[in-house]
């Protein structure tokens, strides 16, 4: 049996979407992508949400809107992908890194041990779409001993008058956290909608804006990320098209980073029926196999649902207790041999070169290598039906007792 680890979720509904956009003749941004930012709005319960062409886009475009620059040190997890460090190093400023908790999710505890003068932001990454301790978070960037190290540099800095929390949750479209949907806790939330993401819309992201509303207007926020994720220019060719006129101006040296209506036309028709289907087709997925690897004790179950919040069930990270990376890597070598596509979510960033050119080493970042040395992610989908998922139990515990015996 072959098993692939995420294919995309294509049906009539989404093909039909897609094809209505290429006869309109209009497949650049315009109506779909609009309508999409209204959805996602809806779905997080807030007012504003502006489309770009990848979460990483959205990223970097917050923080250089918060005014991130040289010199400046915005705090990241040390475990997540290396987008989250690269924003940071494309506007000039230092990520400093932070150790995981036993969630995956940043140490709060430890960030408040790498909070200076210079740090303007931080970036949580909701981890496999299980949420990060926002409340806890919150408490830190607006405690009076934070806020009186905050050092602002430009007008937004000053309004917020704090630490920006800008939230990472490419992975927890879905999810929530203290009652509230993901989406509604960050300043900004950044959510990707990248072909293996829970919606995809082939490339793409969202920026939510959740700024407090007395010191921000929305609506005005939203009218800049999308000039500035556009050239800075003050008409977009669908506004010529519908009779603004052909002139236009360039006012701000900005990006190119808006999303086309022909990948919003996926993730319109994906997400009318996420919390009906595909939501819903995730959680039953996760639930299976937690139910079926909660009786072996070597196995580390993912969180997924407490007092606090539930998942997303973007990943399924299951982690094998007492196992070091070359086993966890013989593992997936005899779960690959039986068909079963598998994957390691993450590499820790100071694994990679480019980070250890820099000066990152693992040994900072104990708890991060080794939840990363035991974790295999498991191939989490709507298409898998019970026979297909009993056959990846199967295998993964064969492999196991294989490896280990």
């Amino acid at each position: 049996m072959k098993i692939p680890f995420s294919p995309p979720y294509i049906d009539d509904d989404i093909k039909r979407e897609v094809l209505d956009t290429l006869e309109s003749g209009w497949i650049t941004s315009g109506p779909k992508v609009l309508a999409l930012e209204k959805l996602v709005a809806e779905k997080t319960g807030i007012t504003h949400v502006a489309c770009c062409n990848s979460a990483t886009s959205g990223l970097m475009l917050l923080l250089h809107w918060y005014g991130v620059t040289r010199g400046d040190e915005v705090i990241i997890p040390a475990y997540t992908y290396a987008a989250t460090a690269l924003v940071v190093m494309h506007l000039g400023a230092t990520p400093v890194m932070v150790d995981s908790g036993r969630d995956f999710n940043i140490d709060i505890d430890k960030v408040a041990e790498k909070i200076t003068s210079r740090t303007k932001a931080i970036i949580p990454v909701d981890i496999a779409g299980w949420p990060c301790d926002y409340n806890k978070l919150f408490d830190l960037v607006n405690s009076t001993k934070v806020i009186k190290t905050f050092n602002p540099q430009t007008e937004n800095q000053h309004k917020l008058g704090r630490i920006m929390v800008l939230s990472d949750v490419a992975h927890s479209l879905g999810a929530t956290y203290s009652d509230k949907p993901i989406g509604n806790w960050g300043d900004f939330s950044v959510f990707s909608f990248h072909a293996v993401k829970n919606v995809t819309t082939a490339e793409g992201g969202a920026m939510c804006i959740n700024l407090p509303s007395k010191e921000f207007n929305h609506a005005e926020v939203y009218r800049t990320l999308k000039l500035w994720s556009l050239n800075g220019q003050t008409k977009d060719a669908l506004a010529k098209t519908n009779g603004a006129g052909w002139k236009y101006d360039i006012v701000y040296p900005g990006f190119k980073m808006n999303m086309p209506d022909v990948c919003a036309a996926i993730g319109l028709a994906q997400l009318r029926k996420y919390d009906t289907v595909l939501l819903p087709e995730r959680r039953r997925v996760a639930q299976t196999y937690r139910n079926a690897f909660a009786q072996f004790d070597w196995a580390i179950l993912p969180p997924m649902k407490d007092a606090t919040g539930e998942s997303s069930y973007h990943l399924f990270a299951l982690r094998i207790r007492g196992i070091n990376e070359l086993q966890r890597d013989r593992m997936i070598e005899k779960i690959s041999e039986e068909g079963v596509s598998v994957n390691v979510h993450f590499q820790p960033l100071p694994l990679l070169t480019v980070f250890k050119e820099r000066g990152y080493t693992i040994q900072d970042y104990p708890t991060a290598y080794n939840c990363y040395a035991s974790e295999i992610s498991l191939p989490i989908y709507p298409e898998l039906d019970m026979e297909k998922i009993e056959y990846i139990i199967k295998v993964v515990v064969k492999a196991y007792e294989s490896t280990t015996t």
